[in-house]
Order: structure tokens, then C-alpha cells, then sequence
């Protein structure tokens, strides 16, 4: 019988959890809606994940606070697409619960979820029932009766994951679009392997062992809690990091907590965390040499830095000003192909963020481009639906000033970069841009992954479709007589250029073969073609 969980149990949990949301990954992803191949909700929540449990790795001890911050950080820094999204608000949530708990009973653990439900839904700014949400608040509203109840996690945690089942079951019903294509939710499943992980390591499953390969340089305590964009005045000059191991045998944890309220006394910016194994230390100080004094009275010290943030600050304050002096604004877009990021670069964006579907960037990658521009506000084009809520988010891991345009498609990304005046003001522009978004539609040309039948159409894996943002327009058995279709199906005698992208298995004498075909139709208009490069999608269509 398990009551509570504690710090050592919560790691393994999270990545038991993670192993199993891996081992699930792709049949998540078969669960997407339209049957093209860019269902990639399954890893887009298992990358959010991933970064989570990265964060985790690098946490020195077990306590829950310290666990549960690392947790909820490292999914924000990696959240991609709006599963991932969505999942990293659910854990942050839950995780605001947890960090203050010295060990998690079912009632912890049911508020937990209530709040990282509520987190969640605040996140989304139109959300929709029979999503990953409505999974997440039904499983946390019966959650939270069932903790009155329920003491031990076994009868607990079977009975919310029965709920979860149940709900997730009913979703087609409350999305007609799932109903048509004959699946449930992937967000709602995806969140129910991580749980259902959780579960099975606190029922004594243990082989579910999960490492990961360093992809990046860990962050050091200092870029997490030193206030570098502060560039006022240095009260304390000295940021001196250390640990503490080996402790003589007199050494207690109220020493701890001591040595916590003695560097208070001498500086800010005060990490003191550990137990009598280890113990981390991170303050901002004038004198360094007193800091390194009293832990010396614990144990010996290890890994010593001490930093002059003084010296720090005035090259920072060189490049703040460097930024300042060299523009207003500056512009970021999402392209999946090298041809489309050489037409974004024309159009003087300064940074391309390589991704689309198949490939969502995180909120950390868009703010990683964000900041290499020299422009304290950045327009960003995610050119992708998918992408949007992660550009949203990625405000909160920056500090520029991004100005999200919500731009669905590359042609939309392009008319907001076409749109863009160096000269006009930040508001100004951003309104040019959102009416240069509305005069563009766009289509795209791709394959069918599985049979179904959706939008009125039964389809067959291996057919070429066309479809917009919201639906299926055409199908058919070649790629150019479909881009051909969809084309027709959205003109109308508005339109007056036609352009299309063509992508990485499009050969250029059959896309120009085709331009030739559509001008002949379409005589009033000027129809024009450009290299894409992307994958996935045989062409992107462009109508104005």
C-alpha cells in the first residue's frame, strides 16, 4: 500500500511517464485528424518532455520543490506545438502543487491535477471540449472526490485512470471531426500514457529505465537566477556558487538552514539547497570570502566559481546598447525548406526558424531566434497552426518584445514580411501585416497515410489531397491534376495572382509544366512558381 510519494519516488515517476510516452509516440501520432503525415502530436508532447525530464537530470537532490520547478521549466523551454503546449501548462500547473509539498498524498496529488487543469485551459484562448483538456479536467474533477476516499495511490490512481479511459472514449462525440475520422483525441491519449506511466512505477514497475543523450549545454544556476537584464547598478558585486560534500559528522540540517540566513545577511539572490549529502549554494556578495567561511564549517566545498558581476554587467550593458542602436524592429519566420527560407531572407526577415509540420519548433527555439536579432521588437510569423500557441509562449522565456502574427500558412507569412515599413511604428505595422494576412489563401498538396473518410471524402492511402487550413478540397491520383482541383475549388473572380511552392519531390520542368497549364485557364491572372523545398507537402498554393 503507497500513501504518499516522496522526492526520490517523484524523479523515477516523471521518467517512467516519459519512457512510456515514448514507446507511444508514433501510434499518438497516428491519431491525427486529417490523414496526412504530419500527425505529430505524440512528439511534440514527448519533446516537451523530454527537455522536462532534461531539467530533472540536472537537479542535485530529491526535494520536491527543487524537482517539481526543474519539471515544470524544462517543459516550458521545450514545448512544440499546441499538444506540447498545452501538456507543459498542464505540468506547470500540477507542479505549482506539488513544489510545495515535503511528500504527495492522494489529496496533493488530486489538487495537483485540478490546478494543472486550470492552468491549461487559461492557456488557450478558445478552448474546445473533446481535447486534451477535457481529458485532463475530467480525470482531475474525479480525481479530487476520489482523494476523499482513497488513501492509497493503488485504488486511487486506477480508478482516475479508468476516468481518464472512459472520457477519452466519449471525445469523437464531442468533435465531429474525430467522429468522421474514426479516432479519439491524441492529445487526451498522449496524456494518459504519461499518467498511466506514472501509475505503473508506482505499482513496482521499475525496468521503465529512460536516459537521454546531452543535446545541450546545461544551463548553469547563474543563467537561471541571475537578474541579467537588470542593467541598473550592482548592489553586490560577487556571484560566488559552490557545493558542500563530505560534511563533518556534527554537521546537521539546521546547519543548513543556518548557513541559508547567514548568506541573507551578505548578499541576495540566495540558493541554499541540498541535505546532508550535498548541498548547492548560489548568492550574490560582497564578500565572497565570508560565504566560502561558513560553508567551510559544514564540509568541504566543490565546483567553486565566483564571477564579477560588476564587469558583467558593463558588457552587457554594451550589448543592450549595441541592440538599441541598430533597429526598431525586426522580423522571424517559421520555413520548412531552404527555397522558401531564400524568400523569406529577400523579404529582409532576419532570422528563419527551420520547422513546419512534421517539425514544430519550441518555444525556446523561437525565442533563441528572437534574440538573435538586433531589435527590441520582433515580429513573429509561425506559418503554422500548429505553431502559433508555442510562439505565444516563447514571450515568457525572452525578453524582447515579440508581436505574435498568427499566420497559418507560408503564404500568409509571406504577405506579413511583403507587408512590413522599417518606418512605420510598431502598431502600425502589426495591423498592415494582420490585413495583408487576411487578403491571402492558402492551400496545400500532400498524400493520404491511411483509408478513411472525412469532409465527404472517401480516401485511400497513397491518394494525393488537397486541402486548406480547415478542410479537405480535392483528391485525386496525380499530384498536378490535384493541385489543379484545389486550385479550382478555391477561385473566385478575386483572385488575381496564383503561386505555387513547389517542394522537394517536385521536379522544376514539372512544376514550370504545370505554371504553363494554369495560365492558360486562368489568363487574367499572373501565375507564377518558386521553389519551396519543403517535405511532406508537394506544393503550397498561394491565391491573391
Amino acid at each position: 500500500m503507497l500513501k504518499t510519494i516522496n522526492g526520490t519516488t517523484f524523479r523515477k515517476m516523471v521518467l517512467a511517464g516519459v519512457s512510456l510516452l515514448e514507446q507511444n509516440k508514433e501510434y499518438i501520432d497516428s491519431l491525427n485528424v486529417f490523414p496526412v503525415p504530419d500527425g505529430d502530436t505524440g512528439t511534440n508532447m514527448f519533446l516537451t518532455m523530454k527537455s522536462a525530464v532534461g531539467e530533472i537530470n540536472k537537479c542535485m537532490n530529491n526535494d520536491l520543490s527543487s524537482l517539481s520547478e526543474a519539471f515544470s521549466k524544462g517543459a516550458l523551454r521545450g514545448a512544440r506545438g499546441n499538444s506540447g503546449v498545452i501538456t507543459s501548462q498542464i505540468f506547470k500547473g500540477f507542479c505549482s502543487v506539488t513544489g510545495t509539498c515535503k511528500e504527495i498524498n492522494t489529496k496533493d496529488f488530486a489538487k495537483a491535477m485540478h490546478e494543472g487543469a486550470t492552468i491549461a485551459y487559461k492557456a488557450v484562448t478558445k478552448p474546445k471540449e473533446g481535447t486534451i483538456l477535457t481529458v485532463i479536467r475530467v480525470m482531475a474533477e474525479n480525481a479530487v472526490a476520489l482523494a476523499k476516499k482513497h488513501d492509497d495511490f493503488e485504488v486511487f490512481f486506477k480508478k482516475v485512470l479508468e476516468t481518464g479511459e472512459e472520457i477519452l472514449k466519449q471525445t469523437p462525440e464531442m468533435l465531429p471531426v474525430l467522429k468522421k475520422a474514426g479516432v479519439v483525441d491524441s492529445g487526451g491519449r498522449g496524456i494518459l500514457v504519461i499518467f498511466t506511466g506514472f501509475y505503473r512505477y508506482l505499482m513496482g514497475e521499475e525496468d521503465l529505465e529512460f536516459t537521454f543523450e546531452d543535446d545541450k549545454q546545461p544551463q548553469s544556476l547563474d543563467d537561471v537566477i541571475a537578474d541579467i537584464n537588470n542593467l541598473g547598478d550592482i548592489e553586490f558585486g560577487y556571484c560566488t556558487e559552490y557545493m558542500i560534500i563530505h560534511m563533518h559528522k556534527k554537521t546537521t540540517e539546521a546547519d543548513i538552514d543556518k548557513l541559508r540566513e547567514k548568506l541573507m545577511e551578505i548578499g541576495d539572490s540566495v540558493i541554499c539547497i541540498g541535505d546532508l549529502s550535498l548541498v548547492k549554494v548560489h548568492v550574490h556578495t560582497n564578500e565572497p570570502n565570508k560565504a566560502l567561511q561558513y560553508a567551510l564549517e559544514l564540509g568541504e566545498l566543490f565546483n567553486l566559481k565566483i564571477e564579477n558581476m560588476r564587469e558583467q554587467n558593463r558588457e552587457l550593458k554594451k550589448k543592450a546598447q549595441a541592440v538599441e542602436e541598430s533597429k526598431e524592429m525586426g522580423m522571424i519566420s517559421v520555413a520548412p525548406g531552404d527555397g522558401l527560407a531564400t524568400i523569406f531572407k529577400e523579404l529582409t526577415v532576419d532570422e528563419i526558424i527551420v520547422g513546419g509540420q512534421t517539425m514544430n519548433p519550441s518555444a525556446e527555439d523561437i525565442a533563441n531566434a528572437a534574440e538573435k536579432v538586433p531589435a527590441r521588437t520582433v515580429f513573429v510569423f509561425p506559418n503554422n497552426k500548429n505553431i502559433v500557441l508555442a510562439a505565444e509562449q516563447a514571450n515568457d522565456v525572452t525578453n524582447k518584445n515579440l508581436v505574435i502574427i498568427p499566420t497559418k500558412s507560408v503564404p500568409e507569412g509571406i504577405s506579413a514580411a511583403i507587408a512590413f515599413n522599417p518606418e512605420a511604428s510598431v502598431e502600425e505595422n502589426k495591423q498592415a501585416m494582420l490585413e495583408a494576412v487576411k487578403s491571402v489563401r492558402s492551400g496545400q498538396v500532400t498524400y493520404a497515410v491511411r483509408d478513411t473518410h472525412v469532409d465527404g471524402f472517401d480516401l485511400h492511402k497513397g491518394e494525393i489531397i488537397g486541402l486548406d487550413d480547415k478542410a479537405i478540397l480535392a483528391k485525386g491520383n496525380l499530384v498536378a491534376d490535384t493541385t489543379e482541383k484545389l486550385i479550382e475549388t478555391m477561385f473566385d473572380d478575386s483572385i488575381m495572382n496564383i503561386t505555387l511552392f513547389y517542394g522537394e519531390d517536385i521536379r522544376e520542368d514539372d512544376a514550370n509544366k504545370l505554371q504553363e497549364k494554369l495560365a492558360e485557364k486562368y489568363p487574367d491572372c499572373e501565375v507564377t512558381v518558386a521553389c519551396g523545398g519543403q517535405p511532406v507537402y508537394y506544393y503550397i498554393v498561394s491565391l491573391e
